[in-house]
Parts: C-alpha cells; structure tokens; sequence
C-alpha cells in the first residue's frame, strides 16, 4: 500500500510541475517545448518500476523498465536483424509504395468525376478489410519474406493517405482557382503552382497517418508466416516461451522507431509548410 501512495505523491508532483512548466515563455520555443513530454515520460518509467518493485508484480506478467533496458544492452544483434527485417524491408517500403500510389490516384480521380465516383467506395471497402483476414492471403501470395509484408502495409496506407490527398486538392478557395482559369492556367499549372501547395497540410497529415499504420502493418503480418527472424515474429515466438521481457524489448523498439518516423515527417511538414498557420508561434 505504501508503493501505490508513493505512486500517487509522484504522479501528482509530477502533474505539478508539468503545468507549471507549460505556463512558461520557455515551454514554447527550441528545447522547452520538448520538456514537458520528457518530463512526463520520465515519470511514467519511474512510476511503472517502482509498482512493480514495490507490489512485486512478477515479470511474467510486466517486467520493469530497467529489465527490459537490460534485455535491450543484451540483445542488440537480435533486435537489429528484427528491426532491418520489419521496418527497413516491410514497413518502409510498403509505406513509400503505398503513399505514392494514393498520390497518383488521387490526381486520376481530381481528373475524372466518374473515378470520383466509383474509385472512392471501393477505397473504403478495401479500407474496412479487417487486417487479421487480410495478412493470412497477402502472405500466400507475395511469400513468407519482406514482400508480403510490404504488400499489407500497401494496403493499410493507400486509403488513409487517398482520402487526405482528394481532401486537400479541393482546400484551394473557388476564387483561387476562377483567377487561375482567368490567367489562362492549365490544369498541371494550376495543380503545381496552387492546389497542390495548399494541399500539404492534409497530405502530411495522411503521411502522418500512414506511418504508424506502416509499422503496425508490418508487425501484424509477421504472426502469419516470416522467416526466422522479424519483430512479429519474434514477440510471437516470445510469448509462446513466457519471454516477457523480450516482448517489451521489441515493443520499445518498435516505439522508438515509429515516433522516430513520425518526428521526421513532422519536421518536414515544417519545413515545407512553414506558411500555414498550425506553423507560426
């Protein structure tokens, strides 16, 4: 009992601070604004190893934060050949592949109503194909290796990322488009040089989107046949011998790599849409 109010004095401390810290100047520019996540993660390891210190949770059930660091420093070969395997040879491609065939249909249908029309609900039927149905046939069909896997995340990212894109080629203003026409643009010229800057706000908000749908793609068609090496594979095979530890390890891993993935599409939508107003402070 004395842990949980321990717990409990923390996490409020905690909560304290990080409100006070958004509350500053400083909380808003350069290394502040990455404080207070920081802060709260911090304090959501220390809380989570000190429960299950303190109440004696067995690690089978949650093995702490320090047990899976040391898992991490122990298996590094391990996790690496994972993380080639289902990131840089599943997910990765398969999210580059899929994002830009949505780009491309997305211009088809811009240009053509009856695409408009008929392409857009057989998007979203394919859209609300469960995955755990899906996977078992794409692996049939592509194999047991990095192909099958690319495959579904093709699948996973395609709508999400069409969707955004058909959205955000209609964001231009009608009186935009008339002073266009009126100048005499073509429709690629009034694409580059209009509606496709002020679509960049919804394509990166459909990257953003896809890039965790890639990883969580990737995983999941892992439990339906891989070779012997592939983080699906590996949490699979670790749970069926009780190697909790290792689940989380590659858990963490896989963490780190999707808010990796997602920070650096957000640093470019940055970059690239500095003139929108989500972009000034």
């Amino acid at each position: 009992m004395s842990a949980l109010w321990i717990a409990v004095a923390v996490w409020l401390g905690a909560w304290a601070l990080n409100v006070w810290l958004a509350g500053q100047p400083l909380s808003r520019r350069g290394f502040g604004r990455a404080l207070v996540p920081l802060i709260f993660g911090a304090t959501v390891l220390v809380l989570w190893e000190g429960l299950v210190r303190g109440l004696g949770v067995a690690p089978v059930i949650l093995p702490a934060p320090s047990a899976i660091a040391a898992k991490i420093s122990t298996s590094m070969p391990v996790l690496w050949q994972d993380f080639a395997q289902t990131i840089l040879r599943g997910a990765i491609p398969g999210f580059l592949i899929g994002c830009g065939a949505a780009f491309l249909t997305a211009i088809a249908i811009d240009r053509s109503p009856f695409l408009q029309r008929g392409l857009l609900p057989i998007g979203n039927f394919v859209a609300a194909l469960p995955i755990v149905g899906l996977a078992p046939i794409l692996v049939m069909w592509f194999g047991f290796d990095w192909q099958s896997k690319a495959a579904v995340v093709v699948v996973m990212v395609f709508f999400p990322m069409l969707v955004n894109i058909v959205a955000g080629l209609q964001a231009s203003e009608r009186m935009q488009r008339d002073l266009m026409a009126t100048w005499g643009a073509s429709y690629w010229q009034s694409l580059i040089k209009l509606r496709l800057p002020a679509a960049m706000p919804f394509v990166f908000n459909g990257l953003k989107i896809a890039s965790t749908l890639a990883l969580i793609g990737a995983i999941v068609a892992e439990f339906f046949g891989s070779p012997i090496y592939g983080m699906g594979f590996r949490i699979s095979t670790e749970v069926g011998r009780l190697g909790l530890d290792m689940v989380w390890a590659e858990i963490a891993v896989a963490a780190l790599a999707g808010s990796a993935f997602y920070g650096l599409i957000a640093l470019i939508e940055r970059w690239v849409t500095f003139w929108h107003p989500s972009q000034r402070h």
